[in-house]
């Protein structure tokens, strides 16, 4: 995963976690392990849609806050 890719997903995620109230030092913690996991599960692909890069990413959050992990999915729906 390229740098500005890295750069823009961790901004939307930050952005995600401080509407939650999300803890500034828990959503570091959340966002760097998802970043990591997401980087490694790309590694092994040439090619991926933005649907297949939110669905791996909501895939990684449920796994430290469920909610989100809902909220990110959703965040183009919300008005």
């Amino acid at each position: 995963m390229d740098d500005s890719l890295k750069k823009s997903l961790i901004k939307d995620l930050r952005s995600t976690a401080k509407s939650l109230g999300i803890p500034e030092g828990s959503a570091d913690i959340f966002i760097t392990r998802t970043i990591a996991s997401l980087d490694k599960s790309l590694s092994k692909k040439s090619l991926i849609t933005p649907s297949d890069l939110t669905r791996l990413l909501v895939k990684e959050l449920k796994k430290y806050n469920p909610d989100f992990a809902y909220v990110y999915k959703i965040r183009d729906i919300i008005i």
